[in-house]
């Protein structure tokens, strides 16, 4: 696994031994990161769920100002941790040991707000729903933000989830990226 593009491009990050961390294939991010780039620069990110934090990194070499990773396994925290420092983005950098429920509330009473929100929960448990409705109640997201959700291709979401708008689905094999906007 690898960054992309920007000022760390090709840098390899580090992944876990286990295989309870699905890093984001490098085709799926690049990808991913095609539909998305023009959210990226000088823009706050949440790396939910976020493994390896290969995705927050991935914005922070692209230009974004900040990004708050936050994920519960502290096998995955002392993973990210390594890798911000790899990719030398401390400063860039804020890592959450919590829950996401936990973690929401905190940034919420921080007044945080993100113009991109990563979530890749682990598949099968189904937290998905869950996680954007405490995304939507906490008012996380900027007015024009995006929140882009990796899962499985069999999973099915709504088309609403508060003032969450589903605006598209793209697929790659077993996985899907589904992406919700703020109603207009």
């Amino acid at each position: 696994m690898r960054v992309i593009s920007g000022r760390v491009r090709g840098l390899k990050l580090d992944t876990p031994k286990n295989e309870d961390v699905r890093p984001t294939t490098d085709r799926v991010k690049e990808s991913l990161f095609n539909i998305i780039n023009s959210y990226i620069m000088d823009s706050n990110i949440l790396d939910l769920f976020a493994g390896t934090g290969s995705l927050g990194i991935e914005c922070i070499s692209r230009g974004a100002q900040k990004c708050v990773f936050v994920d519960v396994s502290k096998e995955s925290i002392s993973i990210i941790k390594s890798n911000i420092r790899k990719a030398r983005a401390e400063r860039e950098s804020i890592v959450i040991n919590s829950d996401f429920k936990d973690a929401i509330n905190k940034l919420t009473i921080q007044n945080e707000k993100f113009d991109v929100i990563f979530m890749d929960p682990p598949y099968y448990k189904n937290m998905f729903v869950q996680a954007l409705e405490n995304i939507d109640k906490s008012n996380l997201l900027n007015e024009e933000g995006i929140i882009v959700v990796e899962h499985d291709s069999n999973d099915e979401f709504p088309e609403n989830i508060g003032r969450l708008e589903k605006s598209r689905d793209k697929k790659y094999g077993n996985t899907t990226l589904t992406f919700y906007k703020m109603e207009a």
